[in-house]
């Protein structure tokens, strides 16, 4: 589980209540995700089950069409282990326990002067396109029903295999090594409690 000083431990939120939740109507007013001011704080769950990781096809920008870790925006007043509880659950169908922070990760995406999108560090006119950092926690499933919803067209359970083979899903190096990690993670979490 997640530590540190007992003030930034998280709230204890049972799964039933957050499951049986209203959603809320959040509204990104006067946030732009394209082109944004500042960066936006986000979330994702490396859902691990039966040694597969849980991906799902992104139905909207920033990365429409690939295969990703499910996650999304945090929500404002929202801690960080409600966001990915609440973006599974939304993207996946699933209720997830976060068990722990993977990784913190800077995705900034820049456009040069013909418009292409570059992930490598911008010559002085590059302009952000889009600027998240991304809060990625290992998660194991404790109910729901499997299901693409909400900005995912599709979910899909991956093996190691799928993700360790270059180009075999399209996957971005940056979740490749986000995923490794928490499968890794996970494994030793299990061998831990045997």
């Amino acid at each position: 589980m997640l530590s540190g000083p007992a003030e930034n431990k998280p709230r204890d939120v049972a799964h039933a209540e957050l499951a049986n939740a209203p959603k809320r109507n959040f509204e990104m007013q006067n946030v732009r995700r394209e082109f944004p001011q500042s960066p936006l704080v986000g979330v994702g769950a490396v859902i691990v089950h039966e040694d597969r990781v849980l991906l799902v096809r992104r139905g909207t920008e920033p990365l429409k069409g690939h295969w990703t870790l499910p996650g999304g925006l945090l929500e404002l007043g929202e801690m960080l282990t409600e966001g990915v509880v609440r973006e599974a659950r939304e993207e996946t169908g699933l209720i997830v326990e976060p068990m722990e922070l993977i990784e913190l990760v800077d995705r900034i995406d820049r456009i040069d002067r013909i418009d292409r999108i570059d992930r490598e560090p911008a010559s002085e006119d590059g302009r952000v396109r889009y600027h998240y950092v991304i809060a990625d926690f290992l998660c194991r499933a404790v109910g729901g029903e499997l299901r693409a919803a909400s900005d995912a067209d599709e979910v899909r359970w991956i093996e190691r295999s799928e993700w360790m083979s270059p180009g075999a899903l399209g996957l971005d190096p940056i979740a490749v090594r986000v995923i490794e990690k928490g499968w890794q993670r996970a494994l030793a979490l299990f061998k831990a409690s045997c």
